[in-house]
């Protein structure tokens, strides 16, 4: 598939969901795999466009990309927003606790890394790129 880059705007968020259901289409991807996925890239581009594209950045853009082999469907997210590492934002250990010592964020990076096999961030020179991999089902099913 074509890249898709959209404007760092949540009024974006519409295309993006249009690229990854087509994406998860092409790949054979069920009901429930392609609704992780889904919820998975929204939650990471939400959060670029509300924490990483400022107002300063008005002009910020979104790229995303799609690629399958035999075994899964990839899907890249590179923005040139703030860094922010979402390793670091993942609730604690003790999520399940009283809701009063829980803190605050988090729980969509959280929710996006549960709704995929595999999930990768970098930060490489002034871009960040987080890294979607989604198996596909078995061709012989």
């Amino acid at each position: 598939m074509k890249p898709l880059t959209i404007p760092g705007k949540l009024e974006s968020l519409d295309s993006v969901t249009s690229y990854v259901l087509q994406a998860a289409t092409r790949a054979g991807l069920d009901y429930r795999a392609s609704y992780r996925l889904r919820l998975a890239v929204d939650e990471i581009t939400t959060n670029i466009i509300l924490h990483g594209l400022d107002d300063e950045q008005a002009a910020g853009t979104i790229t995303m990309s799609a690629e399958m082999d035999e075994a899964y469907l990839t899907i890249h997210i590179e923005d040139t927003g703030t860094g922010y590492n979402p390793y670091e934002a993942l609730p604690p250990d003790k999520m399940w606790g009283p809701i009063e010592t829980r803190r605050l964020g988090g729980w969509g990076i959280y929710l996006a890394m549960w709704g995929v096999d595999q999930y990768h961030y970098s930060r490489i020179r002034e871009c960040n790129r987080s890294t979607l991999k989604v198996q596909r089902p078995c061709k012989y099913h």
